[in-house]
């Protein structure tokens, strides 16, 4: 059986990736600051330590709390669904 030659249309290895991580990271509308959950985050024991003090930082609430605002929201938006 002959080989068939395939042609790709504008085939350049800028097209060609090997790994989904190096297309995420060189997007053009990704910032510096921006976090993608699609690329890796590899780093070591201290700067995870640092990445969990920083989401640690930010604003929490009970689960009390949490659930008292669910049942409002959810009891708010079944009444305006009725309607």
């Amino acid at each position: 059986m002959p080989t068939k030659q395939y042609t790709i249309k504008d085939a350049t290895l800028q097209n060609i990736v090997s790994e989904p991580a190096v297309a995420y990271q060189t997007k053009s509308t990704a910032t510096t600051n921006s976090w993608n959950p699609n690329v890796p985050f590899c780093g070591t024991q201290e700067e995870w330590w640092e990445h969990f003090h920083q989401i640690e930082e930010g604003e929490f609430m009970s689960l009390e709390e949490a659930n008292r605002e669910f049942a409002e929201w959810k009891k708010e938006y079944l009444a305006n669904r009725l309607m």
